[in-house]
């Protein structure tokens, strides 16, 4: 952990690891990541679609024709955000939407740049690169100062090497998921789980572990009412250094309540919506 970084439960080294979708089309949303995002099919099958960069999976797409489309009412995802190494790697992923999708929205954060567009059952997606974080600017306490402004795009475009595919370093991010409720997701992410708050402004919540501005972000701002579900969101990984690591943060969320299984690489828990939330360590 840098020697300015918020000292929070979970070590400044953890990070994101994959993503997985319930969708109706395998085939169309392999299709998006692919061509748009960038990513590589690593693993395929009739039912399931691994993506990714290199050896690294980072997306897992998973049919279920049968699942009903997520309801307004619904928690969930806001958007996955795929994060590439270099801002020539973003122009090359805005020159791929333009020629091959639509555009929703581009801002400038400070720490980042981001892009912003929804696949084909409209799962947000952002794809940014982050700023160097000596650039970051930071409030007194060290956390993140983020701020929306406009991108500049024909700049971002120039920058842009013209490649089809997102470059290894390509991981995700950070997920930023739609709750019922902030002081709920207060309590189980940053409470029992260990993120710190790096920044709670207007019905939002932008959580890290150290000194990231956020791996995490859960607003309210479309008002939803009831659990996650239909299609959309089915889990998403924290992956933590070790294993001594891994063992306690399970026996945080014992001692906070919160019901954990064990999986083949790690547990899997619930959040106060239901959203699945898988941890491992590296």
């Amino acid at each position: 952990m840098t020697a300015d970084a918020p000292d929070t439960p979970l070590p400044d080294e953890t990070r994101l690891g994959r993503v997985a979708l319930r969708v109706a089309d395998l085939d169309e949303v392999t299709a998006f990541y692919r061509t748009v995002v960038g990513l590589d099919v690593l693993l395929r099958s009739d039912g399931a679609a691994t993506l990714g960069v290199g050896d690294d999976p980072i997306l897992r797409l998973v049919a279920d024709e049968t699942a009903a489309p997520r309801d307004r009412s619904q928690a969930g995802l806001f958007h996955s955000a795929f994060r590439v190494p270099s801002r020539t790697a973003l122009g090359a992923a805005l020159e791929r939407v333009r020629e091959r999708w639509t555009l929703s929205g581009a801002s400038d954060h400070h720490v980042s740049e981001a892009l912003y567009l929804s696949d084909p059952e409209d799962n947000g997606v952002e794809i940014y690169r982050d700023r160097p974080r000596e650039a970051w600017p930071r409030s007194a306490d060290s956390t993140a100062e983020m701020g929306t402004y406009p991108l500049d795009l024909e700049s971002l475009a120039e920058a842009s090497d013209g490649a089809a595919d997102a470059p290894a370093g390509t991981d995700l991010g950070h997920v930023h998921l739609e709750a019922t409720s902030l002081p709920d997701a207060r309590s189980f992410y940053v409470d029992a789980l260990g993120f710190g708050v790096q920044v709670e402004d207007r019905g939002a919540l932008f959580l890290a572990a150290g000194d990231y501005h956020h791996h995490v972000g859960v607003n309210t701002w479309n008002r939803r009412t009831s659990p996650a579900g239909g299609r959309g969101l089915s889990w998403f990984e924290v992956v933590v250094p070790d294993g001594e690591t891994l063992v306690a943060v399970r026996d945080r969320l014992a001692d906070a309540g919160v019901e954990s299984r064990e999986t083949d690489r790690g547990i899997e828990l619930r959040d106060p919506d239901d959203v699945a939330v898988r941890l491992r360590a590296e």
